[in-house]
């Protein structure tokens, strides 16, 4: 039996998206840096991460999303840019952003965030950042090769979509990599 599950509240990218993602991938792998990237089809807009939970809690953190999305509408938005986290002198995650209507993304992490926050999940204590993790940096990496590989995709920009979707999932290591399973599904 299983004691807890690794949980996240994202929202799931159309395949058109991933695709045009995908490409920035390819382009920066011909750099050859350790990284380890994320599989397209697993990339996401992460709202909240939940850490190892009691799968008896997806019910509650379901009616909490459901509670959250009562005042939004769907949120157009689009991927633009690229940058590192946490700098360039020590680069550990390479990331593509978000534009379009962020001002209604942030309220609805923030409402989503007070809902989870009565339920027993504390509010994270950095501010939000919407973005999408391309990979994970392994290693040392050369600053200046990197910033060189970054700039074809400064001005990056896809087409936009809608995020109307909003998805509780449980994250699984498996000997191929990480396999992610829909709990809940919650439409704005």
């Amino acid at each position: 039996m299983v004691d807890t599950i690794r949980a996240f509240i994202a929202f799931e990218l159309p395949e058109r998206i991933t695709s045009q993602i995908r490409g920035v991938q390819e382009s920066i792998k011909g750099y050859k840096f350790k990284i380890k990237w994320v599989q397209p089809k697993n990339i996401h807009l992460t709202l909240k991460f939940l850490g190892n939970i009691p799968p008896s809690d997806t019910e509650k953190i379901g009616d909490a999303i459901i509670a959250a999305v009562r005042e939004f509408k769907p949120i157009s938005l689009s991927v633009k840019g690229i940058g590192v986290f946490p700098d360039l002198k020590r680069p550990r995650v390479l990331w593509v952003g978000i534009t379009g209507a962020k001002n209604a993304l942030t309220g609805l992490y923030q409402t989503l965030e007070e809902n989870l926050e009565t339920i027993g999940f504390p509010k994270d204590s950095r501010p939000f950042k919407g973005h999408l993790t391309l990979g994970r940096i392994k290693g040392r990496i050369d600053s200046k090769r990197l910033v060189y590989a970054m700039e074809e995709f400064i001005d990056f920009e896809s087409e936009t979509f809608e995020a109307n979707k909003i998805i509780l999932f449980q994250s699984e290591q498996t000997p191929s990599g990480v396999v992610y399973f829909k709990l809940a599904s919650v439409k704005l």
